[in-house]
């Protein structure tokens, strides 16, 4: 399976719920994600996702992001960080992000969906200057196949 072929395993819209902790374990942030992944058919981006995050306070944050395809990688460069993404031969999809808005911060990604299921986990390390300072853990099912979803209404 090629790069892009491993990705599109990926289309469609999640729903989830991240939980980050602290080095020694203990949760410091717990909200839930809607995330629209999608491959527009042209364009400057190959691929663009879509999240939506909510607090149980209330809060909400949107955010939207496009990659462009670079051989055998996607890459980013946009306001909030750069980096890439790649996938190993058993299409587990790596990412190294550099936060633009948190100097000297970086988190490495894997992403986890077995073909044909609709449940996929994600995990991030999150280094400062070097140093691991917590991680996150994701937890999602799809809720559509082609991002015909609207997660707006709700």
């Amino acid at each position: 399976m090629n790069f892009l072929d491993t990705l599109r395993e990926h289309e469609g819209v999640w729903q989830g719920e991240y939980h980050v902790v602290d080095m020694a374990g203990a949760v410091i942030d717990r909200h839930r994600s809607e995330v629209r992944c999608e491959f527009p058919a042209d364009g400057e981006f190959a691929y663009v996702q879509h999240n939506r995050f909510s607090w149980d306070d209330g809060r909400e944050q949107r955010l939207s992001f496009g990659g462009a395809l670079d051989g055998e990688r996607l890459v980013w460069d946009n306001d909030r960080f750069s980096g890439y993404a790649w996938a190993t031969d058993g299409g587990v999809i790596l990412l190294r992000l550099d936060r633009k808005d948190e100097p000297g911060v970086h988190f490495l990604e894997s992403i986890v969906v077995e073909p044909g299921h609709d449940v996929r986990v994600r995990t991030w390390h999150w280094f400062d200057n070097g140093v691991p300072i917590k991680r996150t853990l994701c937890n999602e099912r799809r809720v559509s196949h082609d991002g015909s979803y609207d997660y707006n209404e709700e």
